[in-house]
């Protein structure tokens, strides 16, 4: 005759199937929230946009298979904030990890706006990399003065993802081959007119400068062609050019004082005639297109008003009846 099982050992049994159960459960639930999506893979360069808010990157983690669960992944971020830039992750990490890895780009975004100095984009691209005052320096007297032509406006305007370990050299030289690029098209039209390329780019950042918007550029640029092309040639008498020459950190595009007018400068172009020796600013394409396709005028002068438009005139004359109208009041 069978002995029967004892009561204990079927609350044994079924208390053991239970705990099982529940391991089985909670390391499936684990690996589902916080494991890696593949045991073995690659390292991967991932980009954050510059804009991106951090719930839309971990949306973008989990579409392209870097994490198993949005919510396990946030649980693990433990409300950190994603900074844009380049980042080096896995598949293969946990949810873990991959927060770690996440903490700090190794490539960073730097915004360089159209009309600046190279001093302020040295220090643009300074503060996001992490360079001290002597790699800015290096970068502003020796990387980007290594050829006369390339000493300033080659250094293109744009949005660049920067490695953080790149050296200031091959800093410059992104930004050179980024304006080798975005030049190239116009530069052969400049030849076709018989413009060099020097003095295009020197005319460019003048108008970059000086035009109070896009749509006076055009404009700007077919007085400042006119003033070159006058026989005999005109100074052109710009105020930016006297900024240029007086500019120090801090404070690179000062207000112009009338004694700043005298300024000993091969930049002032109240004392000298011609273009500066160099670009004055790095242009963007539309101050290069506009210097490229100027507006027909017969002005020879201009000013800004208050509200940032712009009066031209044809003779000094009517320039100083401009200045009484405008600018007076």
């Amino acid at each position: 005759m069978t002995k029967p099982i004892s009561t204990k050992i079927i609350v044994i049994s079924i208390s053991g199937i239970i705990l099982l159960t529940l391991m089985a459960v909670s390391i499936f639930t684990y690996y589902s929230l916080f494991g890696a999506p593949q045991k073995q893979a690659e390292s991967e360069r991932f980009i954050v946009s510059l804009n991106a808010e951090t719930q839309d990157t971990i949306q973008k983690l989990h579409e392209q298979g870097f994490i198993k669960s949005e919510w396990g992944f946030n649980y693990a971020l433990k409300g950190n904030e994603i900074q844009p830039g380049g980042y080096r992750v896995s598949k293969s990490m946990t949810a873990w990890e991959m927060a770690k890895a996440l903490k700090e780009p190794y490539m960073k975004w730097v915004v360089i706006p159209e009309g600046l100095r190279k001093e302020q984009i040295a220090e643009l691209i300074g503060n996001a990399l992490g360079w001290t005052d002597q790699q800015k320096n290096e970068w502003i007297n020796k990387y980007t003065t290594m050829k006369y032509d390339e000493t300033e406006g080659v250094y293109f305007p744009d949005t660049y993802l920067l490695p953080k370990d790149e050296t200031e050299l091959q800093i410059a030289d992104r930004l050179r081959a980024k304006f080798n690029e975005k030049f190239q098209p116009y530069a052969d039209k400049f030849v076709k007119e018989n413009v060099k390329w020097t003095t295009a780019l020197k005319v460019a950042s003048l108008v970059q400068r000086e035009a109070a918007n896009k749509v006076d550029m055009p404009l700007i640029a077919g007085i400042i062609w006119n003033r070159l092309l006058n026989d005999p040639p005109m100074k052109l008498e710009i105020d930016a050019t006297v900024q240029y020459a007086l500019g120090e950190s801090g404070n690179w595009w000062p207000k112009i004082k009338p004694a700043d007018y005298k300024t000993d400068s091969t930049y002032n172009t109240y004392i000298h005639t011609g273009l500066p020796p160099h670009p004055i600013c790095n242009p963007g394409l539309d101050a290069i297109s506009a210097t490229l396709n100027p507006t027909e005028t017969d002005c020879l002068y201009y000013l800004h008003d208050s509200n940032g438009q712009t009066h031209c005139a044809k003779t000094y004359e009517e320039h100083k009846l401009n200045i009484e109208k405008y600018l007076k009041n």
